[in-house]
């Protein structure tokens, strides 16, 4: 398996190199070069199969060679072991032909865990064999920085630090991260909201020179592909336990950045009968606007009650333009140089190719409330504010109710009790027993100022020998 960058430039890579680059050198997003396919019969055969099983059978193909078959099953067999529910991500009806998966059931109470457990674990095993050292650079809206902390911090050959909007994170978020003991782990707080935090990420990566000859950074955001990698993974677990191959499901997902969704993207590209992928988005609703009008362009960040998802440029989205432009890497270069400029409209072509596929719904903070109200008195089922976007959006945007809508939980109503409490809900929710002391425990983060020479000064200055 090779990867090639969205912008055609970047020389191809092994499974193995794009594990450890992040950013291809053209500024552009690795992807395959092409999916593995899977036929009905095969999807059909992955019946029945635990989560970490299925989990082998998805990743092999794109881990090729890199990983031999019994290390990666080792792997995967301890990265899912750390999840507190025996399915890994259960299924929960709420209504007719409406479900929630739920992703919250690993250390950090995010779906993140998916994906950072997985690459923490790949990280170590390939950077053991090659005797390197890294550097993990990350920013972080909430749940991407404890996930990635709690997936790499025993990672001997590897230094952390997460970046996240000093004062925009719930208060659950921050200890998660802030209070992790570990070798090696920093938490820095800038002076400035979420983008402005990836702003900083993606320049380092552009300029490296801020770092000791021999170490080199490497991504923990979405932008690694190793990270939409396993999330892939939860949509084949959710078709499957649905009836699939022989019946099509749809999927709504709350969204920001658009990786999580894009891994639905890419299990339908594989084989998967997924008829209609929602996104689903609050307040800052980038998606949704070019999805409905066929412009990319930024808006002013508002804080909301879901902060994950408060994000107005979209990194992944690009993966996806690369694919709705024939997978010219010159058209796509060229529109991400407009975009650096401004705004972008999409061709026809490209947007009525999103369309058969995407459907967008926005929800704002009162939806939200409403959303979570409405899940609590009917069902008795306690949403955080990112999956009740998601909820919302499925019925909203749903084409065809004969078949089954997933919805993606992606955090634990614990995370943001404040949300839940100005919907109404009288009960508080509680935090799970590996976290009941959270609140007591020590935080230890540096706030520093919005710039970016400062946060790299930092970063150098701290570095483990």
């Amino acid at each position: 398996m090779r990867y090639i960058s969205t912008r055609g430039a970047a020389p191809a890579l092994s499974f193995e190199e794009v594990l450890l680059a992040g950013l291809a050198s053209d500024g552009g997003l690795y992807v395959p070069e092409s999916l593995p396919q899977f036929t009905r019969e095969e999807i059909t055969a992955l019946r029945g199969l635990s989560y970490p099983a299925l989990a082998e059978r998805v990743v092999a193909p794109f881990v090729a060679d890199a990983v031999p078959a019994d290390d990666l099953r080792d792997i995967l067999e301890d990265c899912y072991a750390v999840f507190r529910h025996g399915a890994v991500a259960p299924l929960v009806q709420l209504g007719p032909n409406q479900w929630i998966m739920e992703l919250f059931h690993g250390p950090t109470l995010a779906f993140k865990d998916f994906a950072l457990q997985l690459l923490g674990r790949l990280l170590d095993y390939v950077l053991e064999r090659r005797g390197e050292k890294v550097v993990i650079m990350g920013a972080t809206s909430g749940d991407t920085g404890s996930a990635a902390i709690e997936g790499c911090r025993r990672c001997e050959n590897v230094d952390i630090f997460i970046l996240h909007p000093h004062g925009r994170v719930s208060e659950v978020q921050r200890r998660q991260m802030t209070t992790v003991r570990g070798e090696g782990i920093h938490n820095l707080a800038v002076e400035g909201n979420f983008d402005d935090c990836q702003a900083m990420v993606k320049a380092s990566f552009g300029a490296q020179g801020f770092l000791p000859e021999g170490r080199r950074l490497v991504a923990v955001n979405s932008i690694n592909w190793a990270r939409i990698m396993a999330q892939v993974v939860y949509y084949f677990h959710a078709a499957l336990a649905l009836g699939g191959p022989d019946r099509p499901v749809a999927f709504s997902v709350p969204t920001g950045n658009f990786g999580d969704i894009f891994a639905g993207y890419l299990a339908r590209g594989m084989g998967l009968p997924v008829s209609q992928l929602v996104i689903a988005t609050n307040r800052n609703d980038v998606l949704h606007r070019v999805l409905t009008s066929g412009l990319y362009d930024r808006q002013p960040l508002e804080p909301s009650l879901s902060p994950s998802m408060d994000i107005t440029v979209s990194s992944n989205f690009e993966r996806l333009l690369f694919d709705l432009y024939g997978r010219d890497g010159d058209a796509v270069a060229g529109l991400m140089r407009a975009f650096d400029g401004g705004e972008i409209r999409l061709s026809p072509e490209a947007l009525a190719g999103a369309r058969a596929l995407f459907a967008s719904h926005r929800v704002d903070d009162e939806g939200t409330c409403a959303e979570i109200a409405h899940s609590w008195g009917a069902s008795e089922y306690l949403l955080d504010p990112h999956s009740a976007i998601g909820l919302a959006a499925a019925r909203a945007a749903q084409r065809d109710p004969a078949v089954p809508m997933v919805t993606l939980a992606t955090a634990h109503p614990a995370k943001f009790p404040d949300a839940v409490r100005r919907a109404g809900v009288e009960r508080e929710p509680v935090l799970p027993a590996h976290l009941a002391d959270l609140y007591e425990r020590e935080e230890r983060y540096t706030v520093l100022p919005n710039d970016l020479a400062a946060v790299q000064a930092f970063m150098a200055d701290n570095l483990r020998a």
